[in-house]
């Protein structure tokens, strides 16, 4: 068993995630193992990867909700132990053969593992977990004094990982500024981990960088924006629109915020969501194809907002476009639900980039 000879693999990993699995695999390998999953999380929310051999059994796991009620983290995280542990260290014979989330493990196989824990510095954890056939009985303790010999070297990987994450987000937000837009990006929590100058100069005006989380100073806005970052964190699709409300000495404005997934969005990477800001100053509506784009509107949808913003009522845009008055008012209702607003004046203020009545 040599386990050292995976070094390089690990830095290159470090650099190119894609090579994570193979890293991972061919370590598990070495060692009799039956698999390997490495993951980052921070509260509820994570970001994984795991060798070939392991990854539709993963898949399992977080859809039916296994992960959320797993004691390994936990026991991991209380455990405070330097090195690699086996689950046979912290569990008991009878709670490893009563626990459900074990009881899951054994039915597809395995059921042993040796694993770690690491912190970083901006607050998530990082777990690397070696998985064993259960048939072969616990992990032996010379394997962990194996993992425990390539342990720093995980980390500083790991480390490294994280660090060239935070690049490629103030890569991002600079890409941004160069296109002539206030933007950042924020984490899995919310929080801003870069931005540029455009977008510092809306603070605290508009935007409030707090600890716990980016803000938006319209309260009305801001509950729409927490509960849109929420959905981004429990993997939601698509992107969401926010409408600011203006105020003195500021414009009516659009905050958008839009996933970054795929290759972009990697076990490591620092950066969740890509936010960026647009002013809206004009008297006149928009048009249609423009409202659409704001809000993530249907052309439906859209082209009753437009027509809404020119004042008119339901019952004339109905007769317009050969609609019921059901049916425009069901595209109505889905477009205030969009747009964050209650009220039709609202939505006309807000098309016409006056202050919103939120008050």
């Amino acid at each position: 068993m040599d386990l050292l000879q995976y070094i390089d693999g690990i830095y290159e990993a470090a650099v190119v995630p894609e090579k994570w699995p193979d890293v991972l695999g061919a370590m598990s390998r070495e060692v009799s193992g039956d698999g390997a999953v490495l993951f980052t999380f921070a509260r509820a929310d994570m970001s994984w990867t795991t060798s070939s051999d392991l990854r539709a059994t993963f898949i399992e796991f977080l859809r039916d909700g296994w992960a959320a009620i797993n004691p390994r983290p936990v026991r991991l995280s209380a455990a405070n132990h330097p090195g690699f542990v086996r689950d046979s260290d912290f569990f008991t014979a009878e709670e490893l053969d009563s626990d459900p989330v074990y009881a899951f493990y054994r039915s597809r196989g395995i059921g042993w593992a040796v694993g770690t824990m690491l912190d970083t510095p901006s607050g998530d954890s990082i777990v690397f977990s070696f998985e064993r056939a259960f048939a072969k009985g616990p992990v032996p303790l010379d394997v962990v004094h194996g993992f425990d010999l390539i342990r720093p070297h995980l980390a500083r990987g790991a480390l490294l990982a994280a660090r060239i994450g935070l690049e490629q987000a103030r890569s991002m937000a600079n890409t941004l500024l160069a296109l002539g837009l206030p933007g950042g990006v924020l984490d899995r929590r919310g929080r801003l981990v870069a931005s540029n100058a455009l977008l510092d100069a809306l603070v605290p005006l508009t935007l409030q960088d707090r600890r716990h989380r980016l803000v938006l100073s319209d309260p009305i806005a801001d509950g729409v924006f927490e509960a849109a970052i929420g959905s981004q964190a429990g993997q939601g699709r698509g992107g969401r629109s926010i409408p600011i409300a203006a105020a003195i000495g500021r414009p009516a404005m659009i905050v958008h915020l839009l996933p970054i997934s795929g290759v972009a969005n990697d076990v490591f990477s620092v950066g969740r969501s890509l936010l960026v800001v647009t002013p809206i100053d004009r008297a006149a509506v928009p048009n249609a194809e423009v409202i659409q784009g704001l809000f993530d509107l249907t052309p439906a949808e859209a082209k009753v907002a437009r027509s809404i913003g020119e004042a008119r009522s339901v019952e004339d845009i109905a007769v317009a476009q050969g609609l019921s008055r059901e049916t425009v008012r069901a595209q109505l209702k889905a477009v205030m639900a969009k747009t964050g607003v209650s009220r039709q004046q609202e939505l006309i203020s807000l098309l016409a980039g006056r202050q919103l009545p939120f008050g």
